[in-house]
């Protein structure tokens, strides 16, 4: 009974994540929006890509922070050095 409760709660904090690129730009133009610009005008598509920018540098972070290091050149755990 205890593993299928589990099962549910990972399941559904799995798919509570998820979010379609239609919903993610509906949200960046609501909170563009918010901020006061007009939809059509420079600064709203200033505004969009710029949160663009913050998402991806968001994730590149994330990215850079894992386990393993930075990349295969950088710090990090290497099973197979022997020198």
């Amino acid at each position: 009974m205890r593993t299928k409760w589990y099962v549910a709660v990972i399941l559904a904090a799995a798919l509570g994540g998820c979010v379609t690129p239609a919903e993610q730009r509906a949200a960046d133009e609501g909170r563009c929006r918010s901020y006061g610009f007009r939809q059509g005008s420079d600064p709203f598509a200033n505004c969009l890509m710029a949160l663009d920018l913050d998402r991806s540098a968001a994730q590149r972070a994330r990215l850079e922070t894992s386990f393993y290091g930075p990349g295969f050149y950088g710090p990090g755990w290497y099973p197979y050095r022997r020198w």
